[in-house]
Parts: C-alpha cells; sequence; structure tokens
C-alpha cells in the first residue's frame, strides 16, 4: 500500500473573554485531520501526520527525506509555514526551498495532492500564498491573485464531469453538499473530475514522471459538512486518490 506524508489540517484559538469589567483568555489546540487520516490508515494506506506547527520546522528539507514517501498531501497549511522555519525567519539562516523540493519530487515520479481551505491555494485575503510558487506549477490549476474563497452559505452540490477517471470508482453518483471552496482554473493540460458552480473541484494532472491533484474544498467542517463526512464515498474517495496518486491506481 502507499505511504503519504500529510500536513496541515491544525489550528490554536486564542479567546478573549469579557465578563463586565474583566476579562481573561483562554487557549485551545485543535486538529480537523482525523476525519480523513482515520478513513485512510483504516483502508491500509500508511500516514506520517504533521500538524502545521510541526511541519513549520520538521517539514522534510531534502529530496531524500521526501523520497521516502509515495505522495505528499498539503491541506489548510499556508506557503509561509514551508518557506519561513525558524532557522531562517528568527536567525537568519539558509535553508532549503521545500516547496521546490515538492516539485523535484514529484517531477520524478511522486504524487502530490492539495486539499482546500482557508489556507490553501491562495486562501482567505490571499494569506496562503501558494500563487506563482513552485506549488503551483505542479498543480493542475491556475490559483487566483487574490482572496479565492466561494462561501457558499446555501450549500452547493458537486457534478461528476469525468465519470471513468479511477479516483471516482465505484463512487455513488450524488454527491453530498458542500459550504464553500477555492476559487479554481483548470490548466489546460488538466482532467476536471468534478465540478462545483463551473468550476473546478477535483482536477488531475502531471507533472514531469508524477502525478497531482487538486481538491477545492476542505475535508473536514467547515465547508465539508457532516453530510460528506459520513457519505458512502467518503472513504473510497480519499483512498482511490491516494492509490492514483501513488501510481497503484
Amino acid at each position: 500500500m502507499a505511504k503519504i506524508l500529510f500536513a496541515g489540517e491544525s489550528w490554536t484559538i486564542h479567546m478573549i473573554h469579557m465578563k463586565g469589567f474583566d476579562s481573561f483568555t483562554t487557549t485551545k489546540y485543535e486538529e480537523g485531520a482525523h476525519f480523513l487520516l482515520n478513513s485512510l490508515r483504516a483502508a491500509g494506506i500508511e500516514v506520517d501526520y504533521m500538524p502545521c506547527h510541526i511541519a513549520h520546522d520538521r517539514f522534510p528539507g531534502s529530496l531524500g527525506e521526501l523520497n521516502k514517501y509515495d505522495a505528499v498531501v498539503l491541506s489548510d497549511i499556508g506557503s509561509n509555514t514551508l518557506s519561513l522555519p525558524n532557522a531562517t525567519f528568527y536567525t537568519s539562516q539558509r535553508q532549503a526551498d521545500r516547496m521546490t523540493l515538492l516539485k523535484d519530487f514529484v517531477s520524478k515520479g511522486k504524487g502530490f495532492m492539495m486539499i482546500g481551505g482557508y489556507m490553501s491555494f491562495s486562501g482567505i485575503e490571499g494569506k496562503a500564498r501558494y500563487k506563482d510558487t513552485p506549488v503551483e506549477e505542479i498543480l493542475p490549476v491556475t490559483l487566483m491573485a487574490g482572496d479565492d474563497r466561494v462561501e457558499l452559505p446555501q450549500g452547493g452540490i458537486p457534478a461528476v464531469a469525468a465519470p471513468q477517471h479511477p479516483v471516482l470508482a465505484g463512487l455513488p453518483a450524488a454527491w453530498p453538499f458542500f459550504l464553500g471552496y477555492n476559487k479554481l482554473v483548470a490548466k489546460p493540460d488538466a482532467q476536471v473530475v468534478v465540478t462545483l458552480n463551473g468550476d473546478p473541484f477535483v482536477a488531475a494532472g502531471s507533472y514531469g514522471q508524477g502525478r497531482t491533484l487538486a481538491f477545492a474544498s476542505d475535508c473536514a467542517p467547515h465547508w465539508g459538512p457532516p453530510e460528506f463526512l459520513n457519505w458512502p464515498g467518503y472513504t473510497p474517495f480519499w483512498t482511490q486518490a491516494i492509490e492514483w496518486l501513488a501510481g497503484k491506481r
């Protein structure tokens, strides 16, 4: 089975509680990756998980480290987390460009997927900042220059565009609704597998000898609602996406 590195899908919330004259603060740490990671592990896929604050300093800094994996998945983790390790930001040391390493990793036959969110693709207020980076170069989609969110509080239902693609094998024809996504534009040589509002929702492509996927929405709340997490196609879709990226499907 495939072995992947999954980075992102974690956050810290710092709250200010106001009670009349007085106030106090609380902080909590959360991860949204467990929905997807539990599904992949149950399907036999080996996963090394790096939450955002761990990936900041420990994401592989050499091609040799990356090559332990068949594919890398980034989900809701901005480009600054890869570009500004502590050694660079705090002590001005030169470090490997980890986005260029990802490009080299894929060009030599490995897989890469970006999953959507507020810190994916271009992201909220453009802060994910993958536009004009080596990661955009390997993706099957072109990114927006600014805030790329499409919020759908009323819900939007994806439509299958390429039912024969291996990532959709055996899935239910009807997808559940989503509450938003990142707006993307398919590159000329990409295959748009699923659409939402006419935009690419799942897009597949290649770079060099490797394969890439873009999934334009969340793998967990809030854009991915419970209806998606409980959808019969949830585990098969993600499993087949990883197997396809790894060249095993």
